[in-house]
Formats: C-alpha cells, structure tokens, sequence
C-alpha cells in the first residue's frame, strides 16, 4: 500500500494522469481488502471525478466495480447496486475482457443473492464461473462455490451433487467445495448436527468467505426449521423437552423456534407452555363450514337490503 501511495505521490508530481488513475485504482482494491473504508471511498470519489474528464472507460468501469464492493462490504446494498449500474452501464460501451465481465457478473450474482434472489444469482455465477474458467482464473472455484451455494439457498441440494459430475468437479476439487457439498447433505437430510459439524470442521472454507459467511445465518434458521419439522412429523403431541433433546438445543431456544414456525404456518399446531407440550394438528383442509355460513348471511343481508327498498316504494 505504501509502494502505491509513494508512486501515486511522484506520478502525480509529474503530471502522468493516466498513470496516476490506474495506480489508485489499484490502491483502493488494497484499502478494500485491508479494511481501510473510509480512505477507499475517499479515493473513489476523487478518482471518478478525474476519470469522467478523461476517456479511459475501462478504468472507470473497474472504479465503479471497486465502489460497489467497497459499499456491498460496508453493508450498503442499494448504493453497492447503483454502483453496479454504473459499471455495467459504462461496460456497455467498450470492450470488457473476459476476466473483467467475470468481475462484474460475479457482483451482481452477490448482490441478488443479498436481496434473497438465488436464481438469478444463480445464473450470474455461472456466467462468472465459465469466464474465469476460460482465462483458467483461480476465482473461478469461488463462482463454483457461490453456484452451490446458491442452490443449497434455493431448498435444491440435490443439484449440488449433479452440478460436480464430469470435469467440473474432477477440476475443482478441493476443502471449499467439500464444504459445500457437506452442507447441501445437511439440508437434504434436514440434520441440523451435521450442519453445525460441519461449520467446525470448514471454519476457515465458510467463516472466512464474507459471501457465504452473509447466509450461513439463514442456511442455519432455514435448517433449523426443517429439522425441528422432521422431528415432530410423527407425533400429534410431543413433549417440547423430547424435541429439545432429540435436536440437541436449549429448551428455550426450541420453543421460541417451534412458536415462530407456527406463526408463519410452516406447520399446524398449537404450544401448550402449560405442560410443555406441542399439540400438532394433520395436514388436513381446514372445515369450511364456518366461511361457507359467513358468506350465506352476507348474502341474505343483500337480499333482505333489495326487499326492504321495493318495499319503502310500494308504501
């Protein structure tokens, strides 16, 4: 970073512009990837001032790129978008090399992936995936990765496995895919153990990918929830305790978590915190006849209105 700033320092002194732009450009991925923020957004901007006054689109598409980063980062996902716009935009006018069009697809597969939308994600990973594969670009096993984890998001680990057939899977082998590939077992058995075993065994393949660290809390709730479901689908009431221990959690954790799947009606039931006990209703349509008498009251209101007026103009 320090070699950067002196360069940037003595090529600025000599009026090199375009030298100057390119070496900042590269300072700001080193203030992203070290953490420094403010100083990254500080030089995007006096960076994109100077670029739009020059003719250099392929500089000032890979700036847009590093802003939506940098804000994708900061948690900022609209402004990470509208950075992304711009990029993508900007690209439109030039030729972008395939490594760069992988940068940005792998972006916007990120960004959909934040606003919960897996498919299209989907489809940007792969896009980035085959890009990277092309040049023979190592960020290729990342979009591998962010590929399976999008299906695993999508409630599909069975496509994990069909997607690392052939000389895919022979070609990028290796502890992240691995992880992956544990995890869509986790999700196809709905074994929330395996899971959290998993999670301990690829801490550094998980925990340290900000990407798939962003979801590993919802692959977690979403799992959760499936494996308490497997759980209780035998019984028609069952100690809270029971499921508790059968899971492996605290007492109060699996309450909480039973209340809130009943809320969101992913199964029918009913707590009974008085004796501890979840009441589970069957799958069966709910009996109509309540609505059905509801709606021939109304009905007869109506009838009874029309009456009542011919009646008021016969008198």
């Amino acid at each position: 970073k320090q070699w950067y700033q002196r360069r940037v320092a003595i090529t600025a002194g000599e009026k090199r512009t375009f030298l100057t732009q390119a070496l900042e450009a590269r300072l700001i991925l080193l203030y992203h990837s070290n953490g420094d923020y403010t100083q990254a957004l500080n030089t995007v901007n006096r960076v994109l001032k100077e670029l739009k006054k020059m003719d250099d689109k392929q500089l000032l598409m890979e700036v847009q790129l590093s802003e939506s980063k940098v804000y994708h980062t900061l948690g900022n996902v609209p402004k990470a978008r509208a950075a992304l716009t711009s990029a993508r935009t900007t690209a439109n006018s030039i030729y972008v090399p395939p490594k760069l069009q992988s940068a940005l697809d792998m972006q916007s597969g990120i960004l959909h992936g934040e606003e919960k939308d897996f498919k299209t994600a989907f489809s940007y990973f792969y896009e980035a995936f085959e890009g990277y594969d092309s040049v023979e670009h190592p960020f290729a096993l990342d979009g591998l990765k962010y590929m399976l984890l999008s299906k695993i998001m999508l409630g599909a680990p069975d496509d994990v496995q069909s997607l690392l057939t052939g000389k895919m899977g022979l070609k990028y082998s290796g502890r992240g895919i691995d992880a992956m590939k544990a995890i869509a077992d986790a999700g196809k058995k709905r074994d929330i153990s395996i899971f959290n075993e998993t999670i301990a065994e690829y801490d550094d393949e998980l925990k340290k990918d900000p990407v798939v660290q962003n979801h590993l809390k919802a692959l977690y709730d979403n799992l959760l929830e499936k494996n308490l479901v497997r759980i209780i689908e035998p019984y028609s009431r069952v100690q809270i305790a029971h499921v508790a221990e059968t899971i492996s959690l605290p007492y109060d954790i699996v309450e909480k978590k039973l209340s809130q799947i009943i809320l969101d009606k992913k199964f029918s039931g009913i707590l009974d915190q008085g004796s501890g006990v979840l009441i589970v209703y069957d799958g069966s349509e709910s009996d109509q006849t309540y609505t059905y008498a509801l709606d021939t009251i109304t009905h007869m209101g109506k009838v009874v209105d029309v009456l009542f007026k011919k009646a008021q103009k016969l008198s």
